[in-house]
């Protein structure tokens, strides 16, 4: 179904306008069912280079094999009964977004905390706290990458791959502590929070930098891909 696009601006709730497009009605869609083919590099200015390449990652053609493994172990009927649970639909949005404040703000208040001789035990804690949290904010995020077109699962194996290395030094981190290794687990910590903060721009890639799939709940169909 077509609609009609005009210039101007929008005269009332029955129009939105659309940047570059001009004014749609809100039941067309746009957001979510329109340009939602990934950018490439050489759609942005050479002086933007972190745009540049994070939008690369969506060209990682090598990953779709996995790609596909993994988006059939996630879409199995073993997961279907607790899918939409996951997915967030009960609250009228994405649950992984909320849930990735957990271990991410453990983790930062440890690092805070971690400046001070006096506070090793609670800064522990917190990592032991942000490590718990984690197999729920990451499978909410593995429901929302299922979602989306192909070209952005590959930008999304790669936000994984990241934040699965900072998993792993947060674990060493926290090892190293209960080992009276106090300087080797400071290091650790915030060598895990740089790569979390990595993995974060890449996961922001994903939901901000063009409409995509993971955005269907909302859609006019409902429907999630």
């Amino acid at each position: 179904m077509s609609y009609p696009i005009r210039a101007g601006k929008p005269t009332g709730p029955c129009e939105r306008l659309v940047p570059g497009r001009g004014l749609l009605p809100p039941d067309s869609g746009y957001a979510l069912t329109m340009d939602t083919t990934a950018a490439t590099s050489a759609d942005v200015p050479h002086d933007q280079p972190v745009r540049r390449a994070l939008d690369s990652l969506d060209g990682l053609t090598p990953l779709d094999p996995l790609a596909a493994l993994m988006r059939r172990a996630i879409t199995s009927t073993a997961l279907a009964p607790v899918r939409d649970t996951l997915r967030g639909d009960w609250l009228g949005h994405r649950l992984h977004p909320a849930l990735v404040q957990l271990p991410i703000g453990c983790w930062t208040s440890a690092a805070v905390l971690d400046l001070l001789p006096s506070e090793r035990r609670a800064a522990t804690g917190l990592i032991a706290l942000g490590l718990l949290t984690v197999p729920p904010t990451a499978l909410t995020g593995w429901i929302d990458w299922a979602d989306l077109p192909p070209e952005r699962q590959r930008a999304g194996l790669v936000h994984a791959t990241t934040n699965l290395t900072a998993i792993a030094l947060y674990t060493a981190s926290l090892c190293a502590r209960t080992r009276g290794r106090w300087a080797r687990g400071r290091t650790l910590a915030w060598t895990g929070l740089a790569v979390a903060s990595v993995g974060g721009a890449i996961g922001g890639h994903l939901v901000h930098r063009e409409p995509s799939n993971a955005d269907g709940m909302d859609s006019p169909s409902g429907a999630t891909g």
